[in-house]
C-alpha cells in the first residue's frame, strides 16, 4: 500500500520537511496545524478564539484536499501555551463538531509553539 501525500492550497504550505497531511489507506494523518492563513500570515495577533478558528479552518482545507470533513476525525492532538486558555480553545474547538460526535483527543501544554502561536492541533481522519 504506497501513501499518499496530500495538499491544500486553501491551507498554509509547510514550514518545515513535512506535508499537510499523508493518507495511507483509508486514514489520513494531518500535520499539526497553527494559525497562519492560507498566504503564510499569522492570523489571531495573540487572540487565542481567532487562533484556534484559523486552525480549524486549516484542518478542514487539509481533509477536504482528502475528500473528507470533520465529521470523519476520529482523533485530535491540541498542543496549547497556556492550559489557562483550554475553556476558549474547547469552546471554539467544539464549535465545530455537531453534539453528538466529538472525535477522540488530548490537550497538551507546551513551554512553545511555532511562531510562538498559542494552539496547534493535528487529527487523524479515516474515510
Amino acid at each position: 500500500m504506497a501513501n499518499t501525500i496530500l495538499y491544500s492550497a486553501d491551507a498554509p504550505a509547510p514550514i518545515g520537511p513535512y506535508s499537510q497531511a499523508v493518507q495511507a489507506g483509508n486514514t489520513v494523518y494531518v500535520s499539526g496545524q497553527i494559525p497562519l492563513d492560507a498566504a503564510g500570515q499569522l492570523v489571531g495577533g495573540g487572540d487565542v478564539a481567532a487562533e484556534t478558528h484559523q486552525v480549524m479552518r486549516n484542518l478542514q482545507a487539509v481533509l477536504a484536499a482528502a475528500g473528507l470533513t470533520l465529521l470523519d476525525v476520529v482523533k485530535c492532538s491540541i498542543f496549547v501555551k497556556d492550559l489557562g486558555n483550554f475553556g476558549l480553545i474547547n469552546e471554539v474547538y467544539g464549535s465545530y463538531f455537531p453534539a453528538d460526535y466529538a472525535p477522540a483527543r488530548e490537550t497538551v501544554e507546551v513551554s512553545r509553539l511555532p511562531k510562538d502561536v498559542q494552539v496547534e492541533i493535528s487529527c487523524i481522519a479515516v474515510k
